[in-house]
């Protein structure tokens, strides 16, 4: 693909979530979402993969169906109050489908089964992009309706998603359906808060989007897809390797680690909020989580990668990729767990 028409596409995205961010009105928004999924489809099949023309048209019907019941239910609840605001969803019928469909767009449990084959047929970068960044869309029309949606059907999704996401990655062996599983866990946890306390969602959210960029951009440094191959990733850096690590201990919310920031906040506030037994579930569904990201610290630091000395030592080789990035965001995946405070005064 032409850098022009890369350009094109990436500024697209960026169009895209900006219009849903600031729209008020359904029709906007909905054009917003729109925007975004379209502009993705062409980086999905780049590859002319037969794998990644499957992922974009499975990603491509999922979106266009959850696209199709937000205009329904928008119109639907237009038409009962008259009014097209966000924050104003007086039909529980059009609460409901639309809670389903931001759901269904964002790969929460019970309609998380696409994440992982759209995730399996794409490159780490893509993959990363949708992991990320097409969550931001979805997530403000959550906060922005979160008053008119029932809390029931939220914390439900929620309880549901981290369960689901911790308890189906545990037998994965590629790394983007592991990948998958984390976001539909960490979905869960973003969702379940997003009535009490909407600023720990926005906290969890930049968050999960930091750590989940730390992790693929290590994985494409690496060059690594499946659990087996990061036996590898000692021999080809070990300081990247050990980083590794604590990336994905942060993504599990092992403390002192930047990760534990966001589940410390959302569990004080569930049971400060009256909801002790749901904190109780979140928790044991973060330990699932925890022991599929301890399966692939074992595989990076504690597993040697069977060779023998008449092949060329890859690993010898200097990579050309760009690791300002890399650097950056695992920065901040392990260490801003201190700046806690202050990122709370940022939000309330």
């Amino acid at each position: 693909m032409s850098p022009m028409v890369s350009m094109i596409l990436l500024y697209s995205l960026g169009l895209g979530t900006i219009v849903t961010f600031a729209s008020s009105h359904w029709l906007l928004a909905w054009m917003g979402l729109e925007v975004t999924t379209l502009a993705i489809i062409p980086l999905m099949a780049q590859r002319h993969h037969p794998r990644a023309v499957e992922a974009a048209t499975k990603y491509f019907i999922i979106q266009a169906t959850a696209a199709a019941m937000i205009l329904f239910a928008s119109t639907m609840n237009a038409w009962t109050t008259g009014q097209w605001n966000v924050s104003s969803l007086s039909s529980p019928l059009a609460s409901a489908t639309i809670t389903v469909a931001l759901a269904l767009k964002i790969g929460m449990a019970p309609m998380h089964l696409w994440v992982q084959e759209v995730l399996q047929g794409l490159d780490l970068l893509t993959g990363m992009i949708m992991s990320t960044w097409q969550k931001l869309a979805p997530f403000a029309l959550i906060i922005q309706a979160n008053q008119a949606t029932n809390s029931a059907m939220l914390t439900t999704l929620g309880v549901v998603s981290a369960v689901v996401g911790g308890w189906g990655g545990l037998n994965q062996t590629q790394l983007r359906k592991i990948m998958g599983y984390s976001s539909i866990a960490h979905m869960g946890w973003m969702v379940i808060i997003s009535q009490c306390a909407p600023h720990l969602t926005m906290i969890a959210l930049g968050l999960y989007i930091t750590m989940t960029s730390a992790a693929f951009l290590t994985l494409k440094t690496l060059g690594t897809t499946k659990v087996n191959t990061l036996a590898t990733a000692w021999a080809k850096s070990p300081v990247l390797a050990s980083v590794s690590t604590l990336v994905l201990l942060s993504l599990g919310g092992l403390p002192p680690l930047t990760g534990f920031m966001s589940k410390w906040l959302i569990l004080q506030e569930l049971t400060k909020q009256g909801f002790p037994i749901v904190a109780t579930i979140m928790a044991l569904a973060a330990l699932l989580s925890l022991y599929f990201y301890l399966r692939l610290c074992y595989a990076v630091t504690l597993t040697i990668y069977p060779a023998t000395a008449n092949f060329t030592t890859t690993w010898r080789t200097q990579t050309t990729q760009l690791l300002l990035p890399l650097t950056t965001v695992t920065t901040m995946a392990i260490g801003v767990l201190p700046l806690t405070p202050a990122v709370l005064m940022l939000f309330i």
